[in-house]
């Protein structure tokens, strides 16, 4: 049996759970509602304050679709009694983010500002006051979103080897090259 599937996802306290014909369920929290359609390979259910993932076969495609959708579930109920957060932490001279409108602005040292649109799922902030390298929080309900977003925002301008200048997640390891060597 799968590792992950077996286990039940614990429903936390503020959060309800239902399931609906055609393997549908749905997830309610403080945070807001999510839903998501299992496989018909898999049988879901709710029972005792927790959601319990089952499969109908043993073919293998089966058993890691079973801790795939338990994963799954897991976030849902995650996301919308806690919700997800990703920070970026933005490196180097003259660098700067700021946020206007929901919309969040990038310099970045190219010859213009990038500006980017978050989907209204997702929530962006700056922080500037915490250190001396501006971050950027993202947050939101889908941990998928919120990762892709982040993801999307990195890939701007990546963190460079030689000076590690650029957009990194908060704690990201960055290996550095050595430079040119000084003449022979």
């Amino acid at each position: 049996m799968s590792r992950i599937g077996k286990l039940p996802v614990e429903i936390t306290d503020g959060v309800e759970c239902s399931v609906q014909d055609g393997n549908v369920i749905t997830v309610k929290g403080k945070q807001g509602e999510r839903s998501l359609t299992v496989d018909p390979t898999l049988d879901v259910a709710v029972e005792d304050g927790q959601v319990v993932v089952t499969r109908k076969s043993e073919a293998k495609n089966v058993k890691a679709l079973h801790g795939l959708y338990r994963s799954l579930i897991q976030n849902l109920v995650t996301g919308v009694s806690e919700g997800f957060k990703k920070e970026l932490e933005i490196i180097g001279v003259g660098y700067r983010a700021s946020v206007n409108n929901n919309t969040l602005e990038l310099s970045v040292g190219y010859s213009h500002p990038f500006y980017f649109v978050p989907p209204p799922e997702v929530k962006i902030d700056v922080d500037t006051k915490s250190s001396k390298n501006p971050r950027v929080i993202i947050s939101g309900i889908d941990k998928d979103l919120v990762g892709q977003v982040a993801a999307k925002i990195r890939s701007i301008r990546p963190p460079e080897p030689y000076k590690g200048k650029g957009v990194r997640y908060l704690n990201e390891q960055v290996r550095k090259k050595a430079g040119k060597s000084a003449g022979k």
